[in-house]
């Protein structure tokens, strides 16, 4: 799916998402929520928010999530390959929920990406001698049909069907003996 359409999903599915906008690593916006000015100036920002914590975190890993807290809302960036998406929430969100969604959104634009990209044609193997088609210089020698056989009336052994296993009758059951009631415990004798 296309990344306006990826957008309009992910809007109408999180009610916790106030805008939102997908960029690549560059900062071009591929489509927004927003208006031109202000997508414009949320991928900008949410690309240098990236840059700044990709410097400070701990790992030799990527940065492929950040979420930046206000008490206006909070930020949220996620990082696939060279797309990001970003979104802004109202205060306390589901942190996680946002976070499938923003990934859920960004894997249905990775899945229509790939789609629309031609086919890779398998590689071609030049033949050396022993291989390649019979005829041509260095090319296998054809092969030959199977023998015939002359007796035709028992197919091959490994051709040969096993008859079907015969259902045994099922056993007739038996009725179940009643159950003895529970023994009662005894009460002790008083004095």
């Amino acid at each position: 799916m296309d990344a306006q359409q990826a957008l309009a999903d992910l809007t109408e599915i999180s009610s916790q998402i106030q805008a939102a906008v997908v960029f690549d690593d560059k900062g071009k916006v591929a489509a927004s929520t927003l208006d031109e000015n202000r997508a414009g100036r949320l991928a900008e920002g949410a690309g240098r928010l990236l840059e700044h914590a990709q410097g400070v975190k701990a790992g030799d890993g990527g940065l492929t999530q950040l979420e930046a807290a206000t008490q206006e809302g909070s930020v949220f960036v996620v990082a696939e390959g060279k797309t990001r998406i970003a979104a802004t929430t109202a205060p306390d969100p589901t942190v996680g929920l946002v976070f499938y969604d923003l990934k859920s959104a960004l894997r249905s634009i990775a899945v229509k990406a790939a789609a629309n990209r031609p086919a890779a044609k398998p590689p071609v193997r030049a033949s050396g001698p022993g291989e390649g088609v019979s005829g041509e210089p260095g090319g296998s020698p054809a092969r030959t049909a199977e023998p015939k056989r002359a007796d035709k009336s028992e197919p091959k052994a490994a051709n040969k069907k096993k008859p079907a296993a015969r259902k045994k009758p099922a056993a007739e059951k038996k009725p179940a003996a009643p159950k003895k009631p529970a023994a009662r415990p005894k009460k002790p004798d008083a004095p």
